[in-house]
């Protein structure tokens, strides 16, 4: 019985996809080269063209109580660099989800509709196995 209540206590982390540094977005500016970002970024996840390219780093941390318990997700994160059409950063996004809605932590708004929106919901359901909600 003490080692399965001792068992119950250890929960494992675990972090799938893109891990940020600490303190990396803010050494992206916007008006920053899209080289100076894979410089501080590294190779993004997956790359887009909506009006311009867009780099997708994206990431997940699950957390495990025991072996024979499914994975928690407890994050789900898409941070998208949108470059103009000169190459240089034109905005920076966090996405995950809030209240099971696609959620940008950095202009704290919801994204709706649109082209953007789609390929979002489609990271999030392909990546994560469910969408970003309406």
């Amino acid at each position: 019985m003490v080692g399965f209540l001792l068992g119950g206590c250890l929960t494992q982390v675990y972090q799938r996809g893109y891990v940020l540094p600490e303190g990396a977005l803010q050494q992206v500016p916007l008006g920053a080269s899209q080289e100076q970002v894979l410089i501080v970024l590294g190779t993004p996840s997956t790359v887009a063209t909506l009006n311009g390219d867009v780099f997708y780093y994206i990431s997940q941390r699950t957390e495990k109580a025991a072996a024979f318990i499914p994975d928690k997700p407890v994050d789900q994160r898409v941070i998208a660099i949108y470059f103009d059409k000169d190459r240089r950063v034109q905005r920076i996004a966090d996405y995950g989800l809030r209240d099971g809605k696609l959620f940008d932590y950095v202009s704290r708004t919801t994204p709706t509709g649109g082209q953007e929106f789609s390929y979002l919901n489609l990271i999030f359901k392909n990546f994560f196995g469910k969408p970003g909600g309406s």
